[in-house]
């Protein structure tokens, strides 16, 4: 052995420390769980404590608010047993009552969350104690489902841009990995009771996006969200339904079937533990997710207070690409849309166009110009010569020239050319326009 040189660890010593990591990991992760019904998504308030304590010290505080061997440089640890049964008796046996007794955590300096207002803390308390995070745990298992939390594998890390608003944790239904699929994602939202143009709009996008690779991610709501995930599904590409609900909640009730096929093909997220059910404030506070996911967000028609504006305008916040497909100037429904793009978002009307924003480097759309037509093939002289030309009655070759500021002879060469081409017809010693021409035909004469 090297003098000075450390002992190696004895496998026993090494097997103690694996087994407590394993622990410290599943006491990380029934901790989150437990969170995810105590605590409502995107809390800044929260998620700052969480980032202080850790989430089974925040928890721990929670649920045992009076223990003085809790202190802000204590190392966070957790009761599993308390987290299991929620339970909140005294060392006495007697039972605390977490919403009627005195706190005075919003008082600076006092309590386990100083500055975090009395009535905020007793909601959390409350929920805490109601929290049954293992059973949460089997009914998601039971749905071939999985938790996912900061520090797992498949855990993306550009959540971790929302800062405090990161979620607690995700579940997560699905054969896929969230990881990888976000790298390549482009978010799809917009209107719930969209036009005709707008569906279309959004099915041919997803389509496109899916063609080429890309994941398509919105929130499976009625209007430019269904029509984003059904277009993805039907050109067997992969797409990622966040929810404001819990993943086993199907809602909208009419999308259950259309859930269930995502479920099957790509993947269905959401923050809120099983038999969550959505609120308004939810719908909102969902958007951040999908906004930090993707590489970009696509808004098809959107009124100036529709809440698909909220996603755009948090990517925004992120650094994220932002886009927008106009509609009619008349329509209201797209007038959310043109005050984006009259801003900082980028107007585009198609997947290769999205792509050129948020792909790779040298994934240009192609060029976007208007039919060739044959006299734009033309020689500058001759297309000169072929204007000349009136488009009624035969007119002499001398006539023609003088129009053109031509020689005759460069004239009468320029006219057996255009003849030859179908341009232009002669009758006797004058020359017209051939009826194709004056309509503009792309037919030719001697070939193409």
């Amino acid at each position: 052995m090297i003098p000075g040189a450390p002992t190696p660890p004895t496998p026993s010593t090494a097997s103690s420390a694996s087994a407590s990591a394993a622990a410290s990991a599943s006491a990380e992760r029934l901790a989150r769980a437990a969170l995810t019904r105590t605590v409502e998504p995107g809390d800044e308030h929260a998620g700052r404590w969480i980032r202080r304590y850790g989430a089974t010290g925040f928890l721990e505080r929670l649920l045992h608010p009076d223990d003085g061997r809790l202190d802000d440089t204590r190392p966070h640890g957790i009761r599993l047993d308390d987290i299991r049964a929620g339970d909140t008796r005294s060392d006495d046996g007697t039972r605390r009552d977490a919403v009627t007794r005195p706190d005075d955590d919003a008082l600076p300096g006092r309590g386990p969350f100083p500055g975090t207002g009395h009535r905020r803390v007793a909601s959390w308390r409350l929920r805490a104690t109601a929290a049954e995070p293992a059973r949460d745990l089997d009914t998601v298992h039971a749905l071939g489902g999985r938790f996912l939390i900061p520090g797992d594998i498949e855990w993306p890390r550009q959540l971790d841009d929302l800062g405090d608003a990161r979620p607690i944790g995700l579940w997560l239904r699905g054969p896929a990995d969230l990881r990888t699929w976000a790298l390549r994602s482009v978010a799809l939202v917009g209107a719930r009771a969209c036009t005709p143009y707008g569906a279309h709009i959004a099915t041919d996008l997803a389509t496109g996006l899916a063609g080429k690779g890309w994941v398509v991610v919105s929130g499976a709501a009625y209007g430019i969200d269904a029509a984003a995930h059904r277009g993805a599904l039907a050109a067997d590409g992969a797409t990622v339904a966040v929810l404001a609900c819990g993943v086993d909640v199907p809602y909208p009730r009419g999308h259950d079937r259309l859930i269930r096929r995502i479920t099957e093909q790509g993947l269905v997220a959401g923050e809120l533990p099983p038999g969550s059910h959505p609120t308004p404030s939810r719908f909102i506070l969902r958007n951040r997710v999908i906004a930090a996911l993707t590489r970009g967000t696509v808004v098809i028609e959107a009124q100036h207070r529709s809440g698909s504006l909220s996603t755009v305008r948090a990517a925004a916040r992120l650094g994220r690409h932002t886009m927008g497909v106009p509609g009619p100037a008349t329509s209201a429904l797209s007038a959310g849309v043109h005050e984006l793009l009259r801003g900082d978002a980028t107007l585009v009307t198609d997947a290769e166009e999205i792509v050129e924003l948020v792909g790779d480097m040298g994934q240009l759309a192609p060029a976007r110009r208007g039919p060739v037509l044959p006299r734009d093939l033309l020689a500058p002289a001759t297309a000169h010569v072929l204007e000349a030309v009136p488009a009624r009655g035969p007119t002499p070759t001398t006539v023609i020239a003088r129009r053109a500021g031509t020689h005759p002879d460069e004239t009468l060469a320029k006219l057996y050319e255009l003849h030859s081409l179908g341009f232009v017809e002669r009758y006797g010693a004058g020359w017209q326009l051939t009826n194709g021409t004056a309509q503009a035909s792309n037919v030719r004469r001697g070939g193409t």
